[in-house]
């Protein structure tokens, strides 16, 4: 009887085990935007999309296959093309968006990049297996303080705080959150080693400070994924 129940209680646990192995899931994650997201002037494996993989993987949330879709100098209307050029096949069990620097100092219209960037929140929705709840928006980091920029600071920082303010307003209506790392870029005016060799994109360094604060919302959502 007591062999019995020994057998019982282990085939109970194998259960279980099999069962907890069967919910692990291998995830997929897109990034879409610019040079910070593809990560002008620095390796791949510091881009953040990748150090941002390496940390959910160390946080036991594992990330099968990250794919980023930017480039460096893209607008909104230049993520909306590629987008719709690119084949992805399948959806994404996160989806991460970050685009807009290229619109301000292109001088565009910034109601070109609020109707854009509202296209580009449905795309990312639209992409993700799980709606909005598995897409993150991550705000456009300050570069007016770095010395790549000689004059006109204080209009450079006005015009990205409107523009993160209209990112956070439509990522609040479309219920997607929204990670303000922007106050980090700002600590490159007293900390160049936050900055790439060219002076203007973020340095490694910086990107890990970014994914220190977008990776415990990110595990937040894999919970609930």
């Amino acid at each position: 009887m007591q062999q019995l129940s020994f057998i019982f209680i282990l085939s109970i646990c194998f259960g279980l085990t099999n069962l907890q192995s069967q919910e692990k899931q291998n995830l997929r994650y897109l990034a879409l935007g610019d040079s910070y997201t593809i990560g002008e002037k620095v390796e791949h494996k510091n881009r953040w999309p990748v150090q941002l993989t390496k940390a959910l993987n160390k946080a036991e949330i594992e990330v099968q296959e990250t794919l980023i879709i930017a480039q460096t100098g893209w607008r909104t209307d230049d993520l909306l093309k590629a987008i719709e050029k690119n084949s992805v096949k399948g959806k994404f069990d996160l989806v991460s968006l970050l685009i807009g620097v290229n619109n301000q100092y292109q001088d565009k219209e910034i109601s070109q990049y609020k109707e854009e960037f509202e296209s580009l929140v449905k795309e990312a929705i639209a992409k993700s297996k799980t709606g909005a709840k598995g897409v993150f928006v991550v705000s456009i980091p300050d570069y007016g303080v770095t010395p790549f920029v000689k004059k006109e600071r204080d209009k450079i920082r006005k015009e990205i705080k409107n523009y993160n303010r209209i990112a956070r307003k439509i990522s609040k209506k479309f219920k997607v959150a929204f990670i303000n790392i922007t106050p980090i870029s700002v600590k490159a005016k007293r900390d160049k080693s936050l900055l790439a060799e060219d002076n203007l994109h973020p340095s490694a360094k910086m990107y890990a400070q970014w994914v220190k604060k977008i990776k415990p919302v990110v595990v937040k959502m894999c919970k609930k994924l």
